[in-house]
């Protein structure tokens, strides 16, 4: 089966920050559904249904799987079955930061783990380079010096072409980019934060910093992990079994699925069909709304859910009275 010779007439790129790089709107996120025990050609299917409607960017990460690294042997796959001709076309990203093997050297951010761990990453996708390479989380315990430092050693291999970082909380992040500018390191492009209509601490603790820096936003959890869809609306059958609440997941977990919670999205479900969309289009582009956030990352189990996410496209305009309406349902509470 061939790959669509159209796919970029309908796409529409956002610059990630001040940088020369742009991204699709929509990201496909390997976390799930792409390890060692999922079923190759759906994996397959799911790539291409991407590709072919535009989606360039394909995120990963060493620990996504299950197990951890099966999801980037997986992508290294379909990257020598169908993708890899179109390599120069592709937006790659993985990232470390995770517990990925035994003893000190496996997780965190040091520079023996980031730089061991993205060499396993190339071995693992069959790749010379990624096109974005992030540090997973913050690291208490070791310098930003070191960290960042390993991103720019990284950089200026040809490993990486961009450097970005995960969950750093925004004075974190400030400390991160004057740590970068100050000893003249690789400039950090993006960040990649959890961000949705029930988790706003964007809003006050990052949104102001990366706009400040330049850097582009790509949010990953837009759906809370299928939480804003319309799976948990039954109230017969409140936790479906082809729900990540039903397995054993800790995202999210059953205990999560509360009445109040229920009784929110359905209200917000309520607004979806109100505009023409689904609970879960609604909530991606209500991400998508602020210009200073470039992407968000979805996960999908067959070609249909990434179909119906990127149908989240054709309307990302809200009125006024929408997001007031969307603020009373999940309140914008700041810092504590």
């Amino acid at each position: 089966m061939e790959l669509s010779g159209d796919r970029y007439e309908n796409m529409t790129y956002r610059r990630a920050g001040t940088s020369g790089l742009l991204l699709p709107p929509i990201i496909l996120g390997l976390w799930h559904h792409f390890g060692g025990k999922a079923d190759h050609d759906n994996c397959r299917e799911m790539a291409r249904t991407a590709f072919d409607a535009g989606v360039t960017h394909f995120d990963l990460a060493n620990n996504y799987g299950p197990p951890p690294g099966s999801a980037e042997e997986r992508f290294g796959r379909i990257l020598r079955e169908d993708l890899g001709p179109h390599r120069d076309e592709l937006i790659i990203s993985t990232k470390a930061g995770y517990r990925m093997w035994p003893g000190p050297y496996g997780e965190w951010g040091s520079k023996k783990y980031l730089v061991a761990s993205l060499d396993q990453s190339l071995k693992r996708m069959g790749l010379d380079y990624v096109d974005i390479f992030y540090s997973h989380r913050p690291d208490p315990n070791t310098p930003l010096e070191e960290t960042l430092g390993a991103l720019d050693q990284i950089v200026r291999q040809g490993k990486a072409l961009y450097a970005g970082v995960s969950s750093y909380r925004g004075a974190f992040f400030v400390r991160a980019m004057e740590t970068a500018n100050r000893h003249g390191l690789a400039p950090v492009t993006l960040h990649q934060p959890s961000y949705n209509m029930l988790d706003r601490w964007i809003e006050w603790d990052l949104l102001d910093h990366v706009e400040q820096y330049g850097v582009g936003v790509v949010v990953f959890s837009p759906l809370a992990q299928g939480i804003l869809t319309d799976k948990y609306l039954d109230p017969n059958n409140p936790i479906p079994r082809d729900s990540r609440a039903a397995e054993e997941t800790p995202f999210p977990r059953k205990e999560r699925i509360t009445d109040d919670l229920v009784r929110r999205v359905r209200q917000l479900a309520d607004l979806a069909r109100a505009r023409g969309q689904t609970t879960a289009q609604m909530a991606l582009a209500w991400t998508l709304r602020d210009p200073r956030v470039t992407s968000a990352i979805i996960g999908a189990r067959n070609p249909d859910q990434i179909r119906n996410c990127l149908a989240a496209l054709d309307n990302l305009a809200f009125t006024d009275q929408e997001l007031k309406a969307i603020d009373t349902i999940c309140p914008p509470a700041g810092p504590a």
